[in-house]
């Protein structure tokens, strides 16, 4: 008895939405779904709350991001890695001194960089910031 092979064989489907001669295919021929522009797509979702008021939704509890939050952040970050901060998994004091270098260095590439672009307090804070930490670095890299 000889057995038949049969051989699988595969489909081969154009998924292309034109024709030879540029036409839509019928099967593209339904309108696709308009795309949302990016202030569509992260634009602020809002529900009625209980008070009728809009409710807060989990985004609206970080601040819009400016300049001054911005040095704020990268100055928290160092701190952090001083050990000034726990980290919030472990509840763990731990000491990077590479890491609070780093993010100094940064915040002083923010100040070489937009000197002569920031507004007194701008200029101020993080001067303030990159002095503190500066020295808060060589008080850390003396101790063992």
């Amino acid at each position: 008895m000889a057995e038949e092979k049969q051989e699988k064989g595969f489909v081969i489907r154009d998924k292309r939405h034109f024709d030879e001669e540029g036409n839509v295919r019928p099967e593209d021929s339904a309108t696709p779904p308009p795309e949302e522009s990016a202030e569509e797509l992260f634009k602020e979702e809002t529900k009625p709350g209980p008070d009728g008021g809009e409710e807060k939704t989990p985004e609206d509890a970080y601040p819009e991001v400016d300049f001054i939050g911005f040095i704020i952040s990268l100055s928290t970050t160092a701190m952090y890695h001083f050990g000034d901060i726990p980290d919030p998994y472990t509840q763990k004091r731990e000491k990077n001194l590479a890491a609070a270098k780093q993010t100094i260095d940064i915040l002083n590439i923010i100040y070489e960089k937009t000197r002569g672009n920031l507004d007194e307090q701008e200029k101020q804070l993080l001067e303030e910031a990159l002095y503190e930490l500066r020295m808060r670095f060589i008080k850390e890299k003396g101790t063992p």
